[in-house]
């Protein structure tokens, strides 16, 4: 082999391991992965996405905060199915590591509850149903490939954050997570059950010898739209 193709075929190697180690994360589930990013959520947008209408700025941090140990919980339960995503241990660090700062926004989060909804057991029981609520608010089917992505890239900003930073990182991760929760796919090939297209080689005669698709032809190909049966 001469030199100049070795180095080309040195080059070839490189590219294919630049492509492959582009997305970690994502290549478990996707060759192209869906674009989670999100804007961050503002003290403006959270009321609404959190569901906490008029919470001050101490409320909003601690339902970002409460908000995001009910996702990465529900992530601990429903993505087992690939444990390199480490759901179960990444929310057992960031409840270790972040003790103080969940246990206030519990405390701040009740206190939004017996102000809004009325002291003692009002204010519990609306406490008690939000908690349900947000809860179920994070379990996917039909989304769950990208749910599980999200968490985990999050999981991990979370066990790394300084204490008393975790609401730092729900601010900017539960758009994300939020925004998994809508199913999307891959981008490219699509997804078996679904729509997708798929190329194949040319059938022409021409193109094969004994079995073979002949060099001439390896570059013809007929894209292909391919939906499931109704």
């Amino acid at each position: 082999m001469s030199s100049s193709r070795s180095i080309r075929s040195l080059s070839a190697a490189l590219a294919c391991a630049a492509a492959l180690t582009a997305h970690p994360a994502a290549a478990q589930f996707f060759w192209t992965p869906p674009d989670l990013s999100a804007a961050p959520l503002t003290d403006a947008t959270a009321p609404v996405a959190l569901g906490l209408p008029g919470a001050t700025p101490a409320e909003l941090k601690a339902g970002m905060v409460w908000n995001l140990r009910a996702a990465l919980n529900v992530a601990a339960l429903q993505c087992q199915f690939e444990p390199t995503l480490l759901a179960i241990s990444n929310y057992n660090a960031m409840i270790a590591h972040h003790d103080v700062e969940m246990d206030n926004a519990q405390k701040v989060l009740l206190a939004y509850f017996q102000r809004t909804a009325g002291k003692g057991k009002p204010g519990q029981a609306a406490s008690d149903q939000y908690g349900t609520r947000i809860y179920s608010g994070y379990s996917t089917v039909q989304a769950q490939r990208g749910f599980c992505m999200a968490a985990a890239e999050v999981g991990r900003q979370a066990i790394f954050a300084d204490r008393g930073k975790l609401n730092e990182v729900a601010r900017g991760g539960l758009a994300m997570i939020k925004k998994s929760l809508v199913y999307s796919g891959e981008q490219v090939y699509g997804d078996p059950g679904r729509s997708y297209k798929v190329s194949l080689p040319s059938f022409d005669p021409k193109c094969w010898k004994k079995g073979r698709l002949v060099a001439q032809c390896q570059q013809v190909w007929n894209p292909v739209s391919v939906k499931p049966q109704p």
